[in-house]
């Protein structure tokens, strides 16, 4: 039985989905025909959609897009036919994800029709929506793709996972797979171990495996590692215990993971093909024998002075016999920068925005200070946050940062593509961290569900992993900075990380309320002077 679109009415100039949810409540579903979501025109020789998920301007057809781009509808890259909208420059789709219908009657939910909904809507407004639609009832995944959904059921089922083939092949499997039915019955996947709700089958073998386990290639590549990955059963890594994925930072408890046996990197089947994380390149012609160089090592990627930049303007010789640029050109200021050892009280780097530290450059009729080591950041740098190389701006005006999602101001770097902004010091804290708060190594975890920091309870998708103990760090507290100074005081104060003594009572000594001897706080040793982490930085220290 094949889904039943439901014809959606083309005399509303506007519909919002409370509309198009009364009005599929009040449809005469016998009469129901197959139609597109919404009505393009054509306009000149530009062929445009007006889009349920963007009315403000028409979405303009592009016949072969090749940006690689995330589809706003499936969060898959778009090669080919797409829409997007040229004022925005966003909102881009898969041609087909465009013209999905706005509703269907699906053969797993015979009992009420389905209305199409962007999950994005409730991500960052209403969390308990969110976790309450994100979950699809057939591959039981969280995606913040398309889905249709009954609310009056809580039924929910991806765009994707709406119009399963019922006849596929894959890589994992010899014999062609069917599935012949859309009833829901609980069954365990051959190929992960995991319990599922709709299988495909083989007849000749009595395979039965999730539709997601059946699209898993036998190799792929993702950003955060070098070499291609091989679909590999777990009990044949080298890693002693059960193996960790170093993509989430969580234990792999499937039957096949992918894993690269010359570095020992392991890797969750779902994160490695998730497409934030997987690389879309031709592996037939990356040779698995050459090694690829480290992104990190890439000398394009890491100048010292760009003359774009930074442009030394004098230098001396040091006692060691190494050049030494007294005077630099910028690109983030004005006039020419002087370097310099006296350090002003309570003065913050203008690059970074962090309290100024010797040795630093320094204009000092505009009272403008700049690190030495911020002078010297690549105007080119890859990282493993983000797919694309990322470029160095300067920014007065504040900007928020995609990783530790504060204000900040000054020195950034930019994905040009995704328009993310991400704070330098973000961007200089590498994939694998020691820090000084916590005795094992953290590893860098982006996962498509939030994870609880365990300093400030904050819930974030980029974080800092122990694959020890599941401590976990998220990037404001990761770059909080070990020495700082307060404008009304006279002394340094230094992050601490437990209590300074046992006394059972917490106060701060700025605002005099109770402190939680849990958290983190600033602590000055010369006056035995401890306050809250907000009353020494402020709500907005990047500013």
């Amino acid at each position: 039985m094949s889904p039943i679109f439901l014809k959606i009415p083309e005399s509303s100039p506007l519909i919002s989905q409370a509309d198009i949810k009364n009005w599929i409540s009040k449809s005469n579903l016998s009469k129901a025909q197959p139609a597109r979501a919404l009505a393009s025109k054509l306009s000149g020789e530009t062929m445009e959609l007006q889009h349920w998920s963007h009315w403000q301007h028409p979405l303009v057809f592009n016949e072969d897009e090749r940006s690689g781009v995330l589809c706003y509808g499936c969060w898959e890259p778009v090669f080919g036919p797409s829409y997007s909208c040229n004022r925005c420059k966003d909102y881009l789709h898969h041609k087909s994800c465009a013209e999905v219908p706005l509703g269907l009657h699906h053969p797993s939910h015979l009992n009420h029709p389905l209305i199409l909904f962007d999950q994005c809507t409730y991500l960052d407004n209403n969390r308990e929506e969110y976790d309450k639609f994100s979950k699809c009832d057939i591959c039981g995944e969280k995606s913040v793709e398309y889905s249709y959904c009954c609310y009056r059921c809580n039924f929910n089922i991806h765009i994707r996972c709406s119009s399963l083939s019922l006849t596929i092949q894959t890589e994992v499997h010899d014999h062609q797979l069917t599935r012949s039915i859309w009833k829901l019955m609980k069954f365990t996947c051959d190929f992960c171990g995991k319990e599922g709700n709709l299988p495909y089958c083989c007849a000749q073998c009595d395979f039965a495996i999730h539709s997601r386990c059946a699209a898993c290639p036998r190799i792929l590549k993702v950003y955060r590692h070098n070499h291609p990955l091989h679909l590999t059963p777990s009990l044949e890594v080298h890693q002693s215990d059960s193996p960790i994925c170093l993509l989430c930072v969580r234990k792999v408890d499937t039957l096949c993971l992918y894993y690269c046996s010359r570095c020992d990197f392991a890797a969750h089947l779902y994160c490695a093909m998730l497409p934030g994380k997987r690389e879309f390149i031709n592996l037939q012609e990356l040779k698995e024998e050459q090694s690829t160089e480290s992104k990190s090592e890439d000398p394009e990627l890491h100048q010292s002075f760009d003359s774009e930049i930074c442009k030394v303007i004098k230098s001396t010789v040091g006692e060691d016999g190494t050049e030494i640029a007294t005077e630099i050109k910028h690109f983030s200021h004005v006039h020419d920068l002087k370097l310099t050892d006296e350090i002003p009280n309570n003065t913050k780097c203008n690059g970074c925005v962090q309290s100024i530290l010797s040795p630093f450059y320094s204009c000092t009729p505009c009272n403008f200070f700049l690190h030495k080591s911020c002078s010297k950041l690549p105007k080119i740098k890859r990282h493993t946050q983000d797919e694309h190389p990322l470029t160095l701006n300067y920014q007065q005006a504040s900007f928020s940062c995609i990783a530790c999602h504060q204000r900040c101001n000054g020195l950034k770097y930019n994905c040009q593509l995704c328009e993310y902004n991400y704070n330098v010091q973000c961007i200089l804290l590498s994939d694998t961290l020691t820090h000084a708060c916590h005795e094992h190594r953290l590893y860098l975890s982006m996962t498509n569900y939030l994870q609880k920091c365990s300093i400030c309870s904050s819930e974030k998708n980029r974080v800092f992993r122990c694959a020890i103990c599941d401590f976990v760090l998220d990037f404001k507290c990761a770059t909080l900075p070990l020495i700082t100074w307060y404008n009304q005081h006279e002394h340094p104060f230094t992050l601490y990380y437990t209590p300074e003594d046992d006394s059972g009572e917490y106060f701060c000594d700025v605002c005099e309320e109770e402190r939680d001897p849990k958290q983190w706080f600033y602590y000055c040793a010369e006056c035995s002077f401890p306050a809250h982490r907000d009353c020494i930085l402020g709500k907005n220290p990047n500013v």
